[in-house]
């Protein structure tokens, strides 16, 4: 032990989506390695528990990212009670399954306006402070946004969608010293994987991916590689590591998927019917309750 105080020490850092899954691992992660943490989730009593279980100074706020009035107003609390914002992370994210065509169209709205639009309304309302502290926004993104895949258009659509958001926002903020990386990651151990599992149709999809990637990885071990993004101001981080060569074939990814599924889709259907999913996971039952209201 050096006693050196590491890149986080004594900093404030937002993640949103924090509650349970990827979001509650990596607060926990940089609240190890010394942040102050700002937790900021649908879900109250999580977020509270979460927050206990934090190491040093916390505090949670219960919002939808989507409700810009609202998430200004929780910037403007983060600023006055923690301090302002040098990390901030666009964990927030629902997913949908089943064909496009019969999928719920307000469900697969909603998959975009949380995880595209909600992420832009979170880079939106801690941008001042960003700028103030010269700060790093990191994007949790997806394989879905390098290469998209049958029978999940929302969530493929969305995660596109924050990759270029990403990208324009870097490139706007970096002669200002804001720095802005985007999070690629892969099956990650949450309620929305596990959510995908239940799905005859989707879970016979993934196991149909060549091994690698159909690897499930633990939360802990994802939110250790995104902390050390956030610790470095990474442009870009890959979990797992292999996901970075897809960069350099991603041209190729649609006509690939394209007749894979030509080929597999018939043959699942005789298997299973295919069903729209509806909101995947816990955090996707959440978020319905939270927006017809208390249950009764």
């Amino acid at each position: 032990m050096t006693g050196t105080a590491g890149p986080l020490e004594g900093r404030v850092a937002v993640v949103t989506g924090a509650a349970r899954g990827l979001g509650a691992a990596l607060a926990r992660e940089l609240g190890s390695r010394g942040a102050t943490v700002a937790l900021i989730g649908r879900e109250a009593s999580g977020l509270a528990g979460v927050r206990d279980s934090l190491p040093g100074p916390a505090r949670c706020w219960e919002a939808d990212v989507t409700d810009e009035a609202g998430m200004a107003g929780v910037a403007d609390d983060v600023r006055m009670q923690l301090g302002p914002a040098s990390v901030v992370v666009a964990n927030a994210g629902l997913a949908e399954g089943g064909p496009f065509g019969e999928s719920d169209p307000a469900t697969w709205r909603r998959v975009v306006e949380v995880n595209l639009i909600g992420s832009a309304i979170t880079a939106r309302a801690f941008l001042p402070q960003l700028r103030a502290t010269r700060g790093y926004y990191l994007q949790i993104a997806s394989l879905a946004s390098i290469g998209a895949a049958p029978m999940m258009s929302a969530y493929c659509a969305s995660k596109a969608g924050v990759e270029s958001f990403a990208h324009s926002l870097r490139a706007e903020l970096a002669h200002e010293h804001v720095g802005v990386g985007i999070g690629y990651l892969n099956w990650t151990d949450t309620d929305m994987i596990r959510g995908v599992d239940q799905h005859p149709v989707l879970r016979e999809l993934r196991a149909h991916m060549p091994r690698p990637a159909r690897k499930v990885y633990p939360a802990e071990t994802v939110a250790r590689h995104m902390a050390r993004a956030v610790e470095r101001r990474s442009a870009a981080a890959y979990v797992p590591g292999w996901l970075r060569a897809t960069q350099l074939v991603r041209a190729a990814m649609p006509p690939v998927v394209t007749a894979l599924s030509k080929r597999e889709l018939p043959e699942l259907a005789r298997k299973a019917p295919f069903e729209a999913t509806g909101l995947l996971g816990a955090g996707g039952r959440a978020d319905t309750a939270g927006r017809r209201g208390p249950d009764r």
